[in-house]
């Protein structure tokens, strides 16, 4: 076809059809950019996005990994929440009812021995993982980096849902075991929590905290003193705590279970009275920076969330606007 002036011009179907496959390449160029996302060319094809962070469970006293109305029910919140991700709730024992029994009369140093050959021999743990624990288990998690955290895969983040980080000084409801068994835990902590044996035999003994008798706590306790670094500093402790990201101690504000409830904030009675409670930046763990907890907490590592209710008492929906960014 020739314009007015003689010179030949093309078809205008065809040059609409040109611009239009133009159009279509731009659009397809663009739509691949936004539909991949997250994805990355490696090697000349297309790679699938990181895995999300494993997530390590450890549950409280009374309670056991894999209980459809507890952490059986938890493990599946958190697989809704983050797609993909790998949860994996410890188990002491080979069953339930021995996972129970074993939170009341397993010593805890033998249980953080067993978790630390645990997370040695999960592969899927092998980059890393975030913990979370649940009561007593928030602890034994703590004891967990200190203790192996240098030749296990790195926790990255440590969640404490009302661990007893500085110990208890009564145990007003003992969970799942009857009413006469409460009664004679109770009856053993108060009058021999200290004693070799009692040590040796329950579980609660080893983090009795008795702010009247100090001295006899540091002396005799076979857990809780020795991870708080009370009689000596371990800096392998210290280290090895310090390399989380960030360590979330949550207070239930309403704990009928928990005595004092501060302990879960790390903060406990003034020494040598148990009325007066003291938080952990008054206390001489702190100022003396015996565990590397000031360090941590001047490099705003340590968060302290609190939430109403009593023990181990959240929504999901509180969780999620609380807690789910340190897992992500």
């Amino acid at each position: 076809m020739e314009d007015g002036r003689g010179q030949t011009v093309g078809d205008p179907i065809i040059q609409i059809r040109s611009v239009s496959k133009m159009l279509s390449s731009w659009l397809l160029v663009l739509f691949g950019v936004l539909f991949v996302g997250d994805w990355r060319v490696s090697g000349g094809s297309l790679a699938a996005p990181p895995k999300p962070i494993p997530i390590v469970l450890w549950h409280g006293m009374g309670d056991a990994c894999c209980l459809s109305f507890s952490l059986g029910r938890f493990k599946k919140f958190l697989e809704s929440e983050i797609e993909g991700v790998y949860v994996h709730s410890l188990m002491i024992g080979d069953s339930i009812a021995q996972d129970i029994e074993n939170g009341y009369f397993m010593t805890p140093n033998q249980q953080i021995d067993l978790v630390c050959q645990k997370l040695r021999d999960d592969p899927q743990l092998k980059d890393g993982f975030n913990a979370i624990g649940f009561s007593q288990g928030a602890q034994f998690l703590r004891g967990v980096v200190q203790r192996c955290g240098h030749t296990t895969p790195q926790m990255i983040n440590l969640i404490s849902l009302g661990g007893q980080h500085q110990g208890v000084y009564g145990i007003p409801n003992c969970g799942a075991v009857s009413h006469e068994t409460c009664d004679y835990i109770r009856r053993l902590l108060n009058h021999a929590a200290y004693a070799e044996w009692v040590q040796d035999y329950l579980v609660q003994a080893t983090y009795w905290h008795d702010p009247l008798n100090e001295n006899l706590y540091r002396k005799h306790s076979k857990f809780l003193a020795e991870i708080n670094n009370e009689n000596y500093v371990n800096q392998t402790y210290i280290d090895n705590l310090n390399k989380l990201q960030h360590f979330v101690m949550v207070k239930f504000a309403s704990d009928s279970m928990v005595q004092p409830v501060d302990s879960e904030w790390f903060g406990f009675y003034k020494p040598g009275q148990g009325k007066e409670v003291e938080s952990l930046q008054d206390s001489e763990l702190y100022t003396k920076d015996r565990l590397g907890l000031q360090q941590m907490d001047q490099e705003l590592k340590l968060v302290f969330l609190s939430v109403e209710g009593d023990h181990l008492q959240f929504s999901d929906e509180w969780f999620i606007n609380n807690i789910l960014r340190y897992l992500l």
